[in-house]
């Protein structure tokens, strides 16, 4: 009888949850309401971590519950966080679960706007099995 892999926990804070896939991607999930500057610094810095560890290139970002990202959040993420990931931490494919928030969606598109000059791929996604076949078809 073979054993079905499955996903281990890699980090949590009250922002959100890290997760080792299986299928050797992680899994980025943002929890709902406001969020708190160092536990999503926490939280990014530590996916790319976990990148490194494994050796891996590419995060299914789970936002549909999360809340739009704000300017100092924004401004983080485009000219600290993602180019280290990218830089330091071999982050490539960013597959995204899209907010159900209008807001959360819009700071997303903006957010992708402001790094497109970086090696690194998004594609938004509204189901999760076609963002998975999506990272999956990167080696």
């Amino acid at each position: 009888m073979t054993k079905t892999p499955v996903r281990s926990l890699y980090f949590e804070n009250a922002i959100g949850r890290i997760w080792e896939e299986p299928e050797c991607f992680l899994r980025l999930e943002y929890r709902a309401g406001p969020r708190e500057t160092l536990q999503f610094r926490a939280l990014l810095t530590h996916a790319g971590q976990a990148l490194t560890r494994r050796r891996w290139a590419k995060i299914l970002v789970d936002q549909r519950e999360m809340a739009p990202f704000n300017a100092s959040e924004q401004d983080w993420m485009t000219n600290e966080w993602l180019p280290r990931a990218v830089a330091e931490h071999g982050y490539r494919y960013g597959a995204v679960l899209v907010a159900n928030n209008v807001f959360a969606r819009l700071a997303m598109n903006q957010y992708v706007m402001a790094t497109r000059n970086l090696t690194h791929t998004y594609r938004t996604f509204e189901a999760e099995d076609e963002a998975m076949a999506w990272l999956r078809a990167f080696e």
